[in-house]
């Protein structure tokens, strides 16, 4: 499996190659959540794509939120792991320290690591009562984005467009809204489009408008990029156009959304029976986990 990509970075501090293509342990330290980290001119745009290819249905928990950790519903998820040996609580309350945003190198998939560490009776109690203020420090980043509304459009993948001699073909109201103008005064309209995905490697596509009935299509450079992908029929592929002007474009596998509830591999990845028995011990002293 590939490696893991974290967000949490600016671009500045990449070097992509053009053209081509954690969740880590569960006691990760403490650092600035992704609200800081990815709101930065250079990044917004990655932060909105995340948010594109998780869905709409994904809210993030902000840094300094309290939340209820229950360790034997994740404990469960070991076989002949046995919890009741740690003499670990039902619930635990806990702050969220930090919050790092991820896509798995090898498909694209998106996730979030949180890190926890447990807090006060206090809190517990006035969870119990209902009157705890669990709204966190930090400003709501994530609401004020999807408060906006950006160029953006999904489309399902066909057996045409996942085609090794076919091209993309992309609603006109789509490409008229994402991408730059074309020059319909040309015989063929055409140019060419510089995309990035999550990763900020750049994808290069010839858009062009032909056909009869005339439409627009990716051709150059897309069979490329569907077999870097392994993009099949039924996956969808999401273009964006950020406030900044640049395209960026991501992947929603059909696979994650026919699982239901089964685990990602990422997620399944922290289930060892090694990084279960770090979280029982920070939960003892505490600490962050």
């Amino acid at each position: 499996m590939g490696g893991l990509i974290d967000l949490n970075t600016t671009e500045d501090d990449e070097t992509p190659s053009s053209g081509s293509s954690d969740s880590s342990s569960p006691a990760s330290g403490f650092s600035s959540s992704p609200a800081s980290a990815l709101a930065s001119s250079s990044s917004s745009g990655r932060l909105e794509l995340w948010h594109a290819c998780a869905g709409p249905l994904i809210s993030l928990p902000k840094k300094g939120s309290v939340v209820v950790y229950f360790p034997q519903g994740h404990f469960e998820q070991v076989h002949d792991f046995p919890p009741a040996a740690y003499n670990l609580p039902s619930h635990v309350a806990c702050r969220v320290v930090d919050v790092k945003l991820h896509a798995e190198e090898g498909s694209d998939e998106v996730y979030y690591q949180v890190s926890l560490v447990p807090d006060s009776e206090q809190i517990e109690q006035k969870l119990r009562e209902g009157e705890t203020d669990a709204d966190g420090e930090e400003e709501d980043t994530e609401a004020g984005m999807k408060s906006t509304t950006p160029h953006m459009f999904c489309k399902t993948l066909t057996a045409s467009d996942t085609s090794t001699h076919g091209g993309f073909s992309v609603p006109r109201r789509a490409a008229e809204d994402c991408f730059p103008p074309l020059d319909y005064s040309q015989q063929r309209p055409s140019q060419e489009l510089i995309a990035k995905d999550l990763h900020g490697l750049e994808w290069k596509f010839r858009h062009i408008y032909r056909g009869q009935p005339r439409r627009h299509l990716l051709t150059t450079g897309w069979s490329a990029f569907v077999n870097k992908k392994k993009l099949i029929s039924g996956d969808a592929v999401l273009f964006l156009r950020g406030e900044d002007g640049d395209l960026r474009l991501g992947i929603r596998r059909a696979a994650q959304f026919k699982a239901g509830g089964t685990l990602s591999a990422p997620c399944g990845q922290m289930l060892n029976p090694t990084n279960l028995i770090d979280v029982a011990n920070a939960l003892s002293t505490k600490s962050c986990l």
